[in-house]
């Protein structure tokens, strides 16, 4: 992703900033469909106090857990696609 100046362009700049806000946004609705999933049948059906709070901290807990797996995941994964496959080729054929 750097030039050779070790200055960033204003498209790898943007595609950074596209890439972070997809991370940041995909994290949050997987982690509030997951936190949904647990904690809301504690909301619909009848249960006990306990209960209830076990399920909205259990839920809490797998939302945070998979908020960053995703952030990283996705931020990983882009940083790796930008490398080039064969450093210092310039030729596809070489």
């Amino acid at each position: 992703m750097e030039s050779y100046g070790g200055r960033r362009g204003q498209a790898e700049r943007d595609a950074i900033t596209v890439e972070i806000g997809y991370a940041l946004f995909s994290a949050a609705f997987a982690a509030a469909v997951l936190f949904g999933a647990v904690a809301g049948p504690a909301f619909v059906f009848d249960v006990s106090d306990g209960t209830r709070g076990t399920l909205v901290r259990v839920g809490a807990t797998v939302a945070v857990v998979v908020f960053f797996a995703r952030v990283v995941s996705v931020l990983m994964r882009f940083r790796q696609s930008s490398q080039p496959s064969q450093p210092g080729r310039t030729n596809p054929d070489s």
